[in-house]
């Protein structure tokens, strides 16, 4: 094995371009290096807090104890860089515990961003990955549930996808049109499919048929509303073309998460069998 020397200068095998920088800079920037980097970062806090609950809430009964004593407890759910830490407690005391979780943090080199970090009661809610969260009383039944359902951010963030989709010009076929829309729609909808979001999604299925029917009008300025839909729609109103139909996200299926707490199975918690697979 032959080694070149260290000072020996090599050049890339393939050369960036100006006109490429911006795709190359966007393909780094939503890369997996960041949310590497933020797991490596941020496994302090994980141990921090896995080692006070394990010292300290444990167990029911010294949860119990913690709030005779008008003591909080609290648990971290974390996802790369975003985590939210659920206190069982006062006001103060979630602010003291932010300060502690600032202190961990600059012991790494981070700080909390001042505009995404606040204190919040879960009746006001919050948002997470995408997702409000709440608690709000069910309807006709008078008790009260944590609620978790798509983001206004997230909603305007999906309608401005589909507005500039088609805002792209009509040189193109409707059924074109309708292929970029279904990636965009089903991606989205697949993500919050496991929310309450039967009502967005049904917006979300209104607006989008308005754009694409403002898009057909302005494709066949000429042409009629009756036209366009005898040569653009199925059964007389839902726009399709070529076996390609529009994405419908009302008819995406709710599928709610079943609460199973610490007893979700993960490929660190099960036994391993060291005999040799030869000798089983």
């Amino acid at each position: 094995m032959s080694t070149a020397p260290c000072d020996t200068p090599r050049s890339l095998h393939s050369a960036v371009a100006q006109r490429h920088l911006e795709t190359e800079v966007a393909n780094c920037v939503g890369g997996i290096l960041s949310p590497l980097l933020a797991n490596l970062a941020l496994s302090v806090l994980d141990e921090h807090c896995t080692r006070a609950w394990q010292r300290t809430s444990a167990t029911r009964v010294d949860r119990a104890r913690r709030h005779r004593h008008g003591l909080a407890t609290y648990r971290l759910v974390r996802y790369a860089d975003d985590f939210v830490v659920m206190v069982h407690g006062s006001r103060e005391q979630a602010e003291d515990l932010r300060e502690e979780v600032a202190a961990i943090l600059a012991g790494v080199g981070l700080t909390l961003a001042p505009e995404k970090t606040r204190v919040a009661g879960i009746d006001e809610g919050f948002d997470l990955l995408g997702f409000r969260i709440r608690r709000d009383t069910k309807r006709g039944d008078g008790r009260r549930y944590v609620y978790t359902y798509p983001s206004k951010a997230a909603l305007a963030s999906v309608t401005r996808k589909v507005k500039k989709i088609t805002r792209q010009g009509t040189n193109q076929s409707l059924s074109d049109l309708l292929r970029q829309l279904e990636i965009v729609l089903r991606g989205w909808t697949t993500y919050f499919r496991h929310g309450v979001s039967n009502a967005t999604f049904c917006y979300l299925r209104h607006y989008t048929w308005r754009r694409v029917v403002l898009w057909l009008r302005a494709k066949h300025r000429k042409a009629s509303w009756k036209s366009l839909r005898r040569r653009y729609t199925r059964q007389g109103w839902w726009p399709e073309q070529d076996g390609i139909a529009l994405f419908d996200p009302g008819a995406v299926k709710i599928v709610r998460y079943r609460y199973r707490g610490a007893a979700i199975p993960t490929p660190w918690t099960q036994p391993v069998d060291s005999t040799p697979a030869g000798l089983a």
